[in-house]
């Protein structure tokens, strides 16, 4: 009897939040390990459609790159990295479209149909909704060890989004699965880094919570200490004294940048743990790390 009560009292405290984000719209960038575990991924697919059912409206951004790594070694296609970047050619963009567009698109639209959800695989090419360009080159070395400016190749940034493909898609009760694959002004495919496309989409969707899966429990201070709240202010100054470093930097730029635009908060949260995505939204503590732009954070 006890533990049928705590499932009570645990629907209790959902209860606030899911009266509160009824109709709202998440964002969620999904990657990490919570693609690969395959306890994980159906995890991730039941929480997504649960989320649906009780009436919040949710796009699904995905990364791959385990996934694509593994695609060119078998093709015999030597992978390049420059400044954490893939370097993209145009036949290592072949298969990026045809893994990340293709395979694990389709993948994650299927384990969520599974759950009852209704959901629709899309990229960026799709109605030219992620206009992109491509990046500067980046600091890198030649084969003699000297400094060089390496050319990225087929690597893009958002430029802009066009919400309203993914906005009617959302009205009539579906999940998008968006791949970070944009386009430039000529129609050319670009590799998009999945944290950056689900920011850009978040801001102009004015999302109520962009959603950063990642392999961390979240942002820690200098001590190591976790840190279940942080406004943009704080953030910005961790970054400056090196608090936040190494592959925190570019999550945590990205929800400054997100929250900057008009997402009302974005959470940093740990893919590993079983229903992450759920006990961080709807839990008055949260898991992971939530940031947002005011100086006094409202409640969850």
């Amino acid at each position: 009897m006890d533990e049928l009560v705590r499932k009570a009292e645990i629907l209790q405290e959902a209860l606030p939040y899911i009266r509160r984000f009824h109709r709202k719209t998440f964002v969620v960038k999904y990657g990490g390990h919570a693609m690969v575990d395959e306890e994980l991924k159906q995890s991730f697919a039941r929480d997504v459609s649960l989320l649906r059912f009780v009436g919040i409206h949710v796009v699904v951004v995905h990364g791959g790159g385990p996934q694509i790594n593994t695609t060119l070694e078998r093709m015999g296609i030597v992978s390049t990295f420059s400044g954490g970047l893939r370097v993209t050619d145009d036949e290592t963009m072949d298969v990026v479209e045809m893994v990340l567009g293709g395979g694990v698109n389709q993948s994650i639209v299927g384990m969520i149909c599974a759950q009852g959800g209704r959901a629709v695989g899309l990229s960026g090419k799709d109605d030219h909704f992620i206009r992109a360009c491509k990046v500067d080159g980046v600091a890198g070395q030649d084969a003699r060890g000297n400094s060089t400016i390496v050319d990225l190749g087929r690597v893009g940034r958002v430029e802009s989004v066009s919400p309203e493909l993914v906005g009617q898609l959302v009205e009539k009760g579906f999940i998008p699965v968006i791949a970070p694959i944009g386009t430039d002004k000529h129609g050319n495919a670009l590799n998009v880094n999945a944290d950056t496309a689900a920011g850009a989409i978040a801001a102009s969707l004015k999302a109520a919570k962009l959603v950063l899966m990642t392999d961390v429990e979240g942002v820690k201070d200098s001590d190591g200490r976790h840190l279940p709240s942080l406004h943009a202010r704080e953030a910005r100054a961790m970054i400056e004294s090196g608090a936040i470093r190494g592959g925190m930097i570019p999550k945590v730029e990205c929800a400054l940048e997100a929250v900057e635009y008009g997402v009302e908060k974005v959470h940093i949260i740990d893919g590993r743990v079983r229903h992450a995505l759920l006990l961080e939204i709807f839990t008055d503590s949260g898991v992971g790390t939530e940031i947002a732009r005011a100086a006094v954070l409202e409640p969850r």
